[in-house]
């Protein structure tokens, strides 16, 4: 059995009306102007009004020479000081957890200073696209807190008064970071509330006839297709085209994978993927190796 993800086809994108999210957080909503988008989603998301203050430049979200479209890492900072993490993913990631885990890790580090006291560690919030199936569960929308449970008596822990009053919470899972995980594939398409409508749009880049007319705002303002001029229209073409190459790649590598084993078959990846143009660290990602022995690989077949 393939592995199925969500691709849109070449032919496709000219009927579309607006551009895929992926495409939009990557290139279009990069501008304070724009940030309305990503407060429309976020608020809906965490049942709270939010704003964005900025988007901020991190280790985990820099774009290669070649703009590689696997990952899509936004993170931003809200006028709380709240950092959240926007990840979308297409393809299957056995690890995907770790790198969840990894990620805010990462970004918990990155913005605590040299000398600073622990109790400026910021608050962040992660949140997962994912066109893949991820773990074992029925539902679209996961969310994740650390939460202590006395193991004698369950008592829920929670802050000390003083605490409470120094950060302006009242329970240890309000300071520890947060995941939402939202698995698009498992969206049946039928939307009955706001986020259900964002998730529609993730989903098949186009709205339900029935639409939040907020969310129907947003994303006529600044997120059609047919507004991008055709230099960005090419490029969003070719944006595209890449992913159709990866999943082709990917498709072949597990069927061939199931009767080869795994080792055999990332080596035979290795070469279909260079192939078929993908660029040597787009390669890497893929079979989860350094570019090094990626290259080694392509040696050895005579390819380099």
């Amino acid at each position: 059995m393939l592995i199925n993800y969500y691709i849109m086809k070449q032919d496709d994108i000219e009927k579309r009306t607006y551009v895929s999210f992926d495409w939009a957080i990557k290139r279009l909503l990069r501008k304070k102007a724009d940030f309305k988008v990503l407060e429309g989603f976020l608020s809906v998301l965490l049942k709270k009004e939010v704003k964005v203050e900025s988007l901020l430049e991190s280790e985990s979200n820099r774009e290669s020479a070649n703009n590689k479209m696997v990952v899509v890492d936004v993170l931003c900072k809200l006028n709380n000081g709240d950092l959240v993490i926007i990840e979308v993913q297409f393809f299957h990631q056995a690890d995907y957890f770790q790198r969840m885990l990894y990620g805010v890790s990462k970004v918990l580090a990155e913005h605590l200073k040299t000398g600073e006291k622990y109790e400026k560690v910021k608050k962040v919030i992660s949140v997962s696209l994912v066109y893949f199936n991820l773990g074992h569960g029925k539902d679209y929308l996961y969310h994740g807190q650390t939460v202590f449970t006395g193991m004698n008596v369950r008592d829920e822990l929670e802050l000390s008064a003083l605490q409470q009053q120094a950060y302006a919470k009242a329970t240890p899972q309000e300071l520890f970071p947060e995941y939402y995980l939202i698995k698009i594939n498992n969206f049946n398409d039928v939307s009955r509330s706001p986020l259900e409508d964002w998730v529609y749009y993730f989903k098949n880049s186009e709205l339900p006839a029935s639409c939040d007319k907020k969310i129907l705002s947003l994303l006529s303002e600044q997120l059609k297709y047919k507004a991008m001029n055709a230099k960005e229209k090419q490029e969003y073409e070719r944006f595209n085209k890449s992913k159709r190459i990866w999943d082709s790649t990917i498709d072949t590598a597990f069927m061939e994978g199931v009767e080869k084993g795994i080792e055999k078959s990332k080596v035979e990846t290795v070469v279909l993927a260079f192939k078929k143009g993908l660029e040597l660290d787009d390669i890497a990602e893929l079979v989860n190796m350094s570019e090094e022995n990626v290259i080694d690989i392509l040696k050895r077949e005579g390819l380099m």
